[in-house]
């Protein structure tokens, strides 16, 4: 059975870690290899098969997480990072810190994918961590919450935006509605989850090598005009993209232009520039210098995007294994609600194969049929198969192991974190949908 072969498979995989401590990216290659022998896979097709999900996954995220981090130790270095947090700690508060975190998080992470607005918002949650003296979790973790559900329950992210496609659902009418769900989900579990005993026991140290360990005075930092203009570039660029792709109808090469510096590696890369210049020069530092927190920043991350990589070499494995199409067959004859069922299988799909995006179009395909019978707002399915898209993020889930890393857990420390907030936002964002549907279907009466 395919589903016991995707279980069995994290469990050797957890024990090879954990107890033999063998190397993530060693661990997730030869489980991948195994996975592949059960599954049928040709011994010939295998190598193929992992280079191809090492290489699309490292061709999504090497160029956004290497040149991200690249940005946020620049920033670091320079002690605009600093002064951000700084103004952030000056606006709320020691005492709200968590809640900055989460308003920040959210504004940013509307349109920006997880792994863009994390890798831009660390350098500060980071900071905030070694001024104000709290646990990193205490701080990273509300902001690791809020970004997964902007990214997992609204458009213009990939999953929803594709989902809408499927269904011929309205961008702005999901987006709208997805909001009244994901902003109090997301806030409510992102102010919990680092309140509860089992987070509160963790104490790991901020990684090596992602962060300037110096702690400047006030007059050897950049100013906070400067300092918000680098964070905040990124964002414009990316947002202002999403939203005239939204709205403005046509093709053209001005739309192509704004499309492409909207991107996000086209947008980091200009970001960095950016902040070579307004952190190097322009404030006395010399280029050397800037190069060489540029050069730290690609060290540290070498690890952790090989351990992304085989994370998508074993996403790809499940995949070529025929594990989605096993579960699509399993579950055409479910009768239940379209809304449950479409969140239902989305979950499955997620807990099988790890990426999200796969989870959501396979489970839109499989629903698809039942929405033009059934009444309900192709919006709100939207929403449905979006939200359980985020459960059980777990070992074969690239940003899983982006979580671990960047956070320096152990890999049941992660799991006893992120696992479980992604299910439960999953969880609560299906009643928020189940709310929703019944309040459209009253507001029509």
């Amino acid at each position: 059975m395919p589903l016991l072969v995707v279980g069995i498979s994290v469990v050797v995989l957890l024990f090879l870690m954990t107890r033999m401590k063998l190397n993530g990216f060693a661990a997730l290659l030869l489980v991948a290899v195994g996975v592949a022998l059960v599954q049928g896979i040709p011994v010939a097709d295998i190598p193929d098969v992992l280079s191809e999900g090492i290489g699309g996954q490292i061709g999504d995220t090497m160029l956004t997480i290497g040149l991200g981090a690249m940005v946020g130790r620049v920033m670091g270095d320079s002690g605009a990072a600093q002064r951000i947090a700084g103004r952030l700690l000056d606006a709320f508060g020691p005492r709200w810190v968590q809640v900055a975190m989460v308003v920040t998080s959210m504004l940013i992470g509307v349109t920006m994918f997880y792994e863009v607005a994390f890798i831009i918002i660390v350098p500060i949650a980071f900071t905030l961590v070694r001024v104000t003296g709290a646990k990193l979790l205490w701080v990273g973790l509300p902001m690791s919450i809020a970004l997964s559900t902007m990214h997992s329950f609204l458009p213009p992210h990939p999953g929803p935006t594709a989902v809408a496609a499927t269904f011929h659902a309205s961008v702005g009418h999901t987006l709208f509605y997805g909001l009244f769900i994901a902003v109090p989900v997301g806030a409510f579990i992102a102010l919990l989850w680092p309140r509860l005993p089992f987070i509160r026991a963790m104490d790991p140290a901020i990684p090596k090598g992602l962060v300037s360990d110096r702690e400047f005075e006030d007059g050897e930092m950049p100013g906070l005009g400067w300092s918000l203009s680098v964070a905040l570039f990124p964002v414009v660029l990316i947002a202002g993209a999403a939203v005239i792709d939204m709205t403005v109808p046509g093709d053209g090469p001005v739309l192509h232009f704004v499309a492409f510096i909207g991107s996000a590696p086209i947008a980091l890369m200009l970001t960095l520039l950016l902040a070579i210049w307004a952190f190097g020069p322009r404030i006395g530092r010399s280029l050397a210098d800037v190069n060489t927190s540029c050069t730290s920043a690609a060290q540290s991350m070498a690890m952790i995007l090989l351990v992304i990589g085989a994370g998508g070499a074993f996403k790809n494995v499940l995949v070529e294994g025929g594990i989605s199409d096993y579960i699509k067959d399993a579950t055409d004859s479910w009768a239940i609600s379209p809304i449950i069922l479409a969140w239902l299988i989305a979950v499955i799909l997620r807990v099988a194969l790890g990426s999200a995006t796969v989870a959501v179009v396979t489970a839109s395909g499989v629903v698809l049929p039942l929405l033009a019978g059934s009444g309900i707002h192709p919006e709100i399915m939207v929403l449905a198969v979006s939200c359980g898209s985020i459960a059980f993020s777990h070992v074969n889930d690239p940003g899983f192991w982006l979580f671990k890393e960047y956070f320096n857990l152990s890999v049941i420390e992660a799991i006893k974190v992120r696992t479980t907030y992604t299910t439960v936002l999953a969880v609560l964002g299906l009643g928020g949908v189940l709310a929703l549907e019944w309040t459209l279907d009253v507001l029509s009466l």
